[in-house]
């Protein structure tokens, strides 16, 4: 499972697997290769090896079988402190702390050029990464004073801060609305470098990567384009749910929709009227997302 791309390759892994002692592999001859810029998003059902193998990616895990390179080399010939500069990493259930103003908080990404970059290059990349997630505003507040989707635009700051070559993300639209989810990865989008993303909605992954790499049960089982791995076909096999991609009613472009069943004795009683008797087929929720 491979794709071909102009530019230079700067992440790879080579039947990489990862097994925790004295439990089963969660990742098994896991093969695929990033690109510079390319936007690669991990997408899987719950407990396929998503956060696993984002963790082996950002250097947080080592595998225990196979081989992981960056840029060329194997992830164990390269320092820490290098690795540091080249991949940010942004966690889910990472917290950050709430007495931090959100400028003390974003400037933590400079932590890797601490020793190469002085005073002023530091505070020159912290009101950039600070103006780029539209934060300045927010720059003196506390971080335990700000919500929940400025927090995770912090969170994408800091690691902007970080001036890496490689973003790895970890679900960052959890928690998350729907209008902050998308104006988190139009962020994301616009930067510019190579991304490595889990992300658990489907109706997000084609408007923001240009790579879909679709594990399950801890294997890949297909990497390529999003329109061509997240086929209705597949995305029944995987997720048990169905996805069409249909024409926008008044727009130029299509839009994703999930049509996810849910079983209730509400029956498809519309808002603001009285629910009668449940239905005699489960009525479906749809999820929607537009396309770019």
């Amino acid at each position: 499972m491979s794709h071909h791309s102009g530019t230079p390759v700067v992440l790879e892994l080579q039947k990489v697997g990862y097994r925790p002692r004295g439990a089963d592999a969660l990742l098994s001859d896991l093969t695929l290769h990033v690109h510079d810029g390319e936007i690669l998003v991990v997408a899987g059902p719950n407990g396929a090896g998503k956060s696993t193998l984002i963790r082996l990616i950002a250097g947080l895990s080592e595998p225990t079988g196979g081989e992981m390179r960056l840029g060329g080399k194997p992830y164990r010939d390269v320092p820490i402190t290098e690795r540091a500069r080249i991949i940010a990493y942004v966690g889910q259930s990472e917290e950050s702390c709430d007495r931090l103003t959100v400028s003390q908080y974003v400037s933590l990404g400079q932590l890797p050029h601490h020793r190469t970059g002085g005073r002023e290059a530091s505070a020159r990349a912290t009101d950039e990464a600070l103006a780029l997630a539209d934060l300045t505003r927010f720059a003196g507040r506390r971080m335990g004073e700000i919500s929940g989707g400025e927090r995770q635009r912090a969170k994408i700051a800091r690691a902007v801060c970080q001036r890496p070559r490689i973003l790895v993300l970890d679900e960052p639209t959890n928690h998350l609305d729907p209008l902050a989810r998308g104006e988190l990865l139009s962020l994301v989008s616009g930067l510019g470098i190579t991304v490595v993303a889990a992300l658990h909605d489907l109706t997000l992954i084609e408007a923001f990567a240009s790579h879909v790499a679709l594990i399950q049960g801890g294997q890949l089982i297909a990497h390529g384009h999003p329109v061509e791995v997240l086929s209705s076909e597949r995305v029944r096999a995987v997720f048990s749910v169905d996805m069409h991609r249909m024409q926008h009613p008044v727009e130029a472009r299509q839009i994703s929709v999930l049509d996810i069943p849910i079983e209730g004795r509400f029956g498809a009683a519309t808002a603001g009227e009285t629910a009668g008797p449940a239905a005699p087929s489960a009525p479906h929720l749809h999820a929607v997302a537009t396309r770019g």
